[in-house]
């Protein structure tokens, strides 16, 4: 593929980035339904081998205890950290998890350690299309060097990440990392789709002032509240799981019922998003022209929105099937990242053209 000018790479390889990234989301969802966190127990190799095993007698001697011993001394460091930090009670909770539940490695399943190897290509060809982002943000050094520190610090964010993401399944899932981990997922996205977006505007000088500010205001409202569904969101699911241990994976119904309290602020919540985006929808129809990139993105969140609402129904009556919760998790990282591309449609403001510094 060629490129009329250095800044078209930056921008196919931001855009690149960004499908990636929704990829990587969708592969996580995967491996959270099926418990495939702790597939591959060590990093970066699976089983001490860049290409994972497919049966259980080409694994090394004693992985079980050997990998348990390695995951008890990571989860033991981290909690000294959290010590630390002040986050004493947090602390004790982890060593005390750790000592009782991971004194063995879980039993070898090939199924399992491929979607977590699999999972960990997907990260690790994002973290490399962000990394090409990063070397490409300097054609913009003369106009703009917010897209060189964003793009920088989305490297570091993405590290920082994959850290977090490996504390998640080796701490039994403690309930506020798992959110953490989510929200940094949608700070890594936001800012990816940012830097493509501001990029677009400088390369073409195409700009627009908001014409409508409740409209922007609403929309900059419903993006909170995507947000803040996708938090309670994971609330929900530690709670499930929570019961889930209990039941010892048995009676699925039972897990929906024992995490019914926050589940009731999940769906409340559901009824407060749609109403804004009706009222978002139809300021965004009389604002816009129907071809407008506006209206179709309104469109599209507002089609994401029913088609969330519907799988909402179908985990909360249908027992949590696997597929529902991937498609969930999905669809609401879909919504924050086109409601997201919608504000900066909206909020944009008149760029200096991109002519000016040779860029076009």
């Amino acid at each position: 593929m060629k490129y009329s000018n250095p800044a078209e790479k930056f921008q196919s390889v931001s855009l690149l980035s960004v499908i990636a990234l929704f990829v990587l989301i969708l592969a996580g969802g995967v491996v959270r339904s099926t418990g495939s966190g702790m597939g591959c127990p060590d990093w970066p190799k699976c089983f001490g081998k860049y290409i994972p095993p497919v049966k259980e007698a080409q694994l090394p001697a004693n992985y079980r205890t050997d990998y348990a011993e390695r995951q008890l001394k990571k989860n033991i460091r981290f909690a000294k950290v959290l010590d630390i930090m002040g986050y004493t009670s947090l602390a004790n909770k982890i060593k005390f998890n750790t000592l009782v539940t991971n004194r063995q490695q879980e039993e070898f399943n090939a199924a399992k350690t491929w979607t977590e190897y699999i999972n960990r290509l997907i990260g690790a060809i994002t973290g490399l299309l962000l990394l090409l982002s990063a070397v490409y943000s300097f054609y913009y050094w003369k106009i703009s060097k917010q897209i060189i520190v964003l793009s920088f610090v989305n490297l570091f964010l993405v590290g920082f990440q994959a850290w977090i993401g490996s504390i998640v399944v080796s701490s039994n899932l403690v309930p506020w990392i798992v959110t953490v981990h989510m929200l940094l997922a949608l700070a890594i996205l936001a800012i990816s789709i940012y830097t493509w977006h501001k990029a677009q505007i400088l390369n073409t000088g195409k700009g627009s002032k908001p014409n409508q500010i409740w409209t922007t205001v609403l929309c900059f409202f419903a993006l909170a509240l995507d947000v803040i569904q996708i938090a309670i969101g994971t609330e929900v699911r530690e709670k499930i799981d929570e019961y889930a241990a209990k039941l010892k994976g048995n009676f699925r119904q039972e897990w929906v019922i024992g995490a019914e309290k926050v589940l009731l602020n999940h769906k409340n919540l559901a009824l407060l998003v749609i109403v804004i985006n009706v009222t978002l929808f139809m300021l965004i129809r009389k604002s816009f022209v129907k071809s407008s990139v506006q209206q179709q993105l309104m469109s599209t969140s507002f089609i994401i929105i029913m088609f969330q609402v519907f799988v909402g129904v179908v985990l909360a009556y249908l027992g949590l099937p696997p597929v529902a919760q991937i498609i969930h998790l999905f669809l609401a990282s879909l919504l924050f990242g086109t409601q997201f591309y919608l504000l900066l449609n909206l909020f944009r403001s008149a760029e200096t053209s991109g002519a000016k510094y040779g860029l076009e």
